[in-house]
């Protein structure tokens, strides 16, 4: 399971990760083997025999193998529910312990940056990794958390009030909508729409970087593309290409349970939308601050 997200690259269906790839082609005698990690090139990930190309071909429905053991839609929201539900109640329990009053927002805040520089170090070795560790997924969502129950905060309570709700609802609002669209066929997941997106989001993180180089060497806000009216353009062109990445994950799950994904892929795709909403979240959160900041 390939969940692409504009800040991490999962491990996906690919020859290196002990199941098939995508873009499978049949061997005399044994399974479909994967060729190549693009998620939009056709072809059953899970193929149990070395007709099940054919049958792809000839335009019959995947079907899922008959074994045990395979990611259902229950999995994958139980699993998203859980991971979710850690990232919540951590960043709950930091926006409750952690003041960003005068005297203490400079200790909460350092908090906060560690909480989120050890997550992104746990995103980075789940990312890496071959198969779904839960706890390590768990553990991300629990310090991700901190981070955003410190930050919301702040931005909350010094900056717009009502912020973090907004952004939450911000939130679920992309999502339904983009699941809505998908399911009605207005999103088309292929391979140009996968290009396309993969591309924009490529651009709009190395310009993130640079202006961020600016900001640490030259001061100030970089090229100030995160501040300023420049910084509500971004914002929104980072929310246009979060709902993007929820489009890719949706498809991702879909064909995960179409072609008899294992059990243990739910988790991956718990954290792909997981990183996902986060982003959006996070692009909310930013413009909200910056429509409602004083200078």
């Amino acid at each position: 399971m390939r969940s692409r997200n504009p800040v991490f690259s999962r491990r996906g269906f690919s020859r290196d990760n002990g199941y098939a790839g995508f873009n499978t082609a049949p061997q005399a005698g044994g399974p479909a083997v994967g060729t190549q990690a693009n998620p939009y090139a056709g072809g059953n990930p899970y193929a149990q025999n070395p007709y099940a190309q054919q049958d792809l071909q000839y335009g019959a429905p995947p079907q899922a193998p008959a074994t045990t053991g395979r990611m259902t839609m229950d999995d994958v929201v139980l699993r998203t529910a859980s991971t979710l539900g850690t990232l919540i109640v951590t960043a709950a329990l930091a926006w409750a312990l952690l003041p960003v009053d005068d005297a203490n927002i400079s200790r909460s805040y350092g908090i906060g940056i560690g909480a989120a520089l050890v997550g992104m170090v746990l995103a980075l070795v789940q990312s890496f990794k071959r198969k779904a560790t839960p706890a390590l997924i768990l553990s991300y969502a629990a310090f991700e958390g901190v981070f955003l129950g410190v930050v919301s905060s702040i931005v909350d309570q010094r900056i717009a009030s009502g912020a973090a709700m907004q952004a939450v609802i911000g939130t679920m609002a992309v999502f339904a909508g983009v699941l809505v669209a998908y399911k009605a066929g207005w999103i088309r997941v292929n391979r140009r729409f996968y290009g396309f997106v993969m591309a924009a989001a490529l651009g709009f993180v190395l310009l993130m970087v640079v202006n961020l180089l600016f900001a640490v060497f030259g001061g100030g806000d970089g090229l100030g593309f995160r501040s300023g009216p420049l910084g509500v353009f971004f914002g929104i062109v980072g929310v246009l290409l979060g709902a993007c990445f929820l489009a890719l994950d949706f498809k991702q799950v879909e064909d995960g349970i179409a072609y008899g994904a294992p059990k243990e892929e739910a988790w991956l795709a718990a954290f792909g939308l997981t990183l996902t909403l986060v982003w959006i979240y996070m692009e909310f959160l930013r413009i909200i601050a910056i429509l409602n900041s004083n200078d």
